[in-house]
């Protein structure tokens, strides 16, 4: 049997109807050759009965620690070469994310040595796109390129990214982080198994906010996470350097520009342009 382009995993514990709002974003997709991997921590409010019947989808229920030892358990039943994350409530943006994805991994892919789609010899990446953010009503573009100073403040969420699955092969997220993981882990794929990060100009989920990561605690612990990580990948010396440029650069008051519904939408626009005006200057 040919194996699927992509694996789709959701996690989950009592997501009401949002686990279904998920999975049929997915079976809307026009390209099918995927699977979705529903990993459930033993939800008792009748979400699972709720998902239609289809060869796709395949649930692993069992006990797990949180978030992230969920999606290492899915990790193990996964058969797609390309991993995507979703958190119950986010969507696919529209049917056509899925081949235009294929489409631009299939494009990149002619470029490398050998044969094409030669697991031995193709490069290990991490596709990427923009994210829809429902609370704010706008779109918000990821960084069209990912180097130090990325890492260290704007990596794209992992509801946008698409793994290569090989970059699992070794470990998964380091459940020691709470919040942090999937950050920790995006800095190991970039630094030490050495993928390198595209960017297509393409909106791939819509993420609904509000979650895990986003509660008062959690965010103190998000700070310390990050602080650790960064300096771990980066060296203490950027990381010092980086906080400088952070603080000249107001981004504390920044963020809580973006955060504003009402002004989010016209600061993603100015950012967006700057994106594009910076791909512009790097194709010279």
């Amino acid at each position: 049997m040919a194996q699927n382009s992509f694996s789709i995993v959701i996690v989950c514990l009592n997501p009401g109807k949002k686990l279904l709002v998920t999975v049929e974003s997915v079976l809307a997709q026009q390209y099918g050759n995927y699977e979705i991997i529903i990993k459930d921590g033993g939800s008792g409010d009748g979400s699972l009965e709720r998902l239609p019947s289809d060869s796709r989808i395949r649930v692993i229920a069992g006990k797990d620690s949180g978030i992230y030892d969920a999606m290492n358990q899915a990790l193990d039943a996964v058969s797609g070469r390309y991993v995507l994350f979703l958190n119950c409530g986010d969507v696919l943006h529209d049917a056509g994310v899925l081949e235009h994805m294929e489409e631009i991994i299939r494009d990149k892919r002619r470029g490398d040595p050998g044969q094409e789609g030669c697991a031995r010899r193709e490069r290990l990446r991490i596709f990427y796109g923009d994210q829809y953010n429902l609370r704010q009503k706008c779109a918000v573009c990821s960084a069209p390129a990912v180097n130090d100073f990325t890492c260290y403040r704007n990596v794209p969420c992992h509801q946008v990214c698409f793994y290569d699955a090989r970059l699992f092969a070794e470990r998964g997220y380091d459940t020691r982080y709470r919040v942090r993981a999937d950050y920790e882990h995006f800095l190991y794929c970039i630094y030490e198994k050495k993928a390198e990060a595209v960017h297509a100009a393409l909106l791939v989920a819509d993420y609904e906010g509000g979650g895990f990561s986003e509660t008062p605690g959690n965010r103190r612990v998000s700070a310390r996470e990050h602080a650790e990580i960064a300096e771990r990948y980066l060296g203490r010396r950027k990381v010092l350097g980086y906080r400088a440029v952070m603080l000249l650069t107001l981004a504390p008051l920044r963020t809580r520009i973006a955060e504003n519904e009402r002004l989010a939408g016209a600061y993603n626009g100015l950012k967006a342009g700057l994106y594009r005006m910076m791909g512009k200057g790097a194709g010279r």
